[in-house]
């Protein structure tokens, strides 16, 4: 076994940051879980995914013309496609409006159907280089409502291009809770997006791929007529335990220069070869992309075979996993990869003499620093999550909804509707504290147990402050 303390500066050298803040990913960490395969198909024009799963990292992808060669052995046509961002948290005023944007326009009446159709027009004007109004987007919404016929032939003109060509256009759109900080305003947006997605299926080589959170899609954004049409095309942003234990041999296989070198020599140790590739790109082989002896015994080559000194405490390969889970049992690649990257940091620091990478109190603690990192992904999106949860630091879970009740009435007792917050309220704000609950489960920050108390997974429990008989302490 390499020298153990090489292997953890490996690790920590391995690119295991997930977020890429709207840049291209590097090709090293490219990694297509067999769910998401669907979900890059040009056919598929709506994604649904909760935070951190990958939703802005594959819009990211695909922007890239060299990522999307890669993809293109994966997923048919991708190497062939020309590709538009139509909305991204990247701000980009002449290629989308922005959220002051869209409230003038819809203050002045102006359908976001009619406004999302202006940024088609927009992408395929300046495809074919020619000259739309386009100084504001009202301008090229009125210009396209008053011309018909002329934008009808310029979208013709462009689907003809790349008919003639081979080639198929994409445009995608993501972070629409960035359109507006008002559920009904948002709604209507994204209602119109979809109606716009569904109007571009009349042109084959022209396709819509749109991004929603989980929240967004659960609301009433897809009741109009043919709405089928676009369930039929739904895909699911999910990572089961094998595809990340996949993305993180992926990521680490690949670190750069010795650190790359060692990780590799440990892959082939275990696995008796090393890892395909190409230029400076190394592939995980199939067998390693699946539950499989083979990925167990990589990560118990990391992490050992036992959360302590015997079974009694469970499995690293499991436990790491299951213990970053929400309360709908899913984890997000960017709370795992943060809990390895942070359980060899911890490692590094308080087990010099440990003969593995990771040490078993280091992984709990890696628990810690992830749950810390959700907490304040979870604040970005909803920041009235972390309002009312903070309220119960404290408590131990399981509990009775009474103590929650309590902790929160005597903060707020007027009810929710006290607490304000900038961005997205809570959907059921109108139906109390009930309401609120209700939303917490919906999102898996609670559970509810079939007694009737209030649980909280680990991923979000630590973070808040609450504790658990036997669990993972709260920093």
């Amino acid at each position: 076994m390499a020298d153990v303390t090489a292997l953890r500066e490996a690790i920590l050298e391995a690119p295991l940051e997930t977020s890429n803040f709207g840049e291209a990913p590097q090709p090293s960490t490219l990694y297509v879980p067999p769910a998401h395969v669907k979900a890059l198909r040009l056919e598929s024009n709506l994604i649904v995914g909760a935070r951190g799963v990958g939703k802005s990292f594959w819009t990211a992808a695909l922007v890239s013309q060299e990522l999307r060669t890669l993809l293109g052995s994966t997923v048919r046509e991708l190497d062939r496609t020309q590709v538009r961002i139509g909305f991204s948290v990247k701000e980009s005023v002449d290629d989308y409006p922005n959220a002051d944007g869209f409230a003038q326009m819809l203050t002045s009446e102006i359908d976001p159907y009619d406004i999302w159709r202006a940024v088609v027009i927009r992408w395929l004007a300046a495809k074919l280089g020619e000259a739309i109004p386009s100084q504001r987007w009202s301008e090229t919404v009125d210009w396209m409502k008053e011309n018909p016929e002329d934008a009808s032939r310029l979208i013709r003109r462009a689907y003809g291009e790349l008919e003639a060509n081979n080639q198929h256009g994409l445009i995608i759109f993501d972070a629409l809770d960035r359109t507006s900080n008002d559920w009904r305003v948002m709604d209507s947006i994204v209602r119109g997006l979809l109606r716009a997605a569904l109007w571009l299926k009349s042109y084959p080589r022209l396709h819509a791929k749109v991004f929603l959170r989980e929240d967004q899609f659960e609301r009433t954004v897809i009741d109009f007529p043919d709405s089928s049409k676009l369930l039929a095309t739904k895909a699911e942003l999910i990572w089961a335990r094998h595809d990340l234990h996949g993305l993180l041999w992926q990521r680490l296989i690949n670190a750069p220069d010795e650190h790359g070198n060692l990780l590799r020599k440990i892959f082939c140790s275990v696995v008796g070869h090393l890892p395909g590739g190409y230029g400076r790109t190394y592939q995980l082989p199939d067998e390693l992309k699946r539950e499989s002896t083979p990925q167990r015994a990589l990560f118990e080559a990391l992490a050992g075979p036992w959360m302590g000194k015997d079974k009694r405490r469970g499995v690293p390969y499991t436990w790491s996993v299951g213990h970053l889970a929400d309360g709908r049992g899913q984890t997000s690649p960017r709370s795992f990869l943060a809990a390895i990257r942070q359980a060899a940091e911890d490692s590094k620091e308080r087990y010099v003499d440990y003969p593995l990478a990771l040490h078993y109190e280091s992984i709990k603690r890696g628990i810690q620093k992830a749950s810390e990192i959700r907490v304040n992904e979870m604040a970005e999106d909803f920041p009235w999550v972390r309002i009312f949860l903070e309220r119960l630091q404290g408590l131990n879970v399981p509990c009775e909804y009474d103590l929650v009740l309590e902790r929160w009435h005597q903060a707020y007792p007027d009810g929710p509707a006290g607490a304000q917050t900038e961005r997205l309220p809570p959907q059921h704000v109108e139906r109390g504290w009930d309401g609120i609950r209700d939303d917490l489960i919906r999102l898996g920050v609670v559970e509810l147990k079939k007694d009737g108390r209030i649980d909280m997974p680990d991923l979000y429990r630590v973070g808040f402050g609450l504790g658990r008989r036997g669990g993972v302490k709260p920093k």
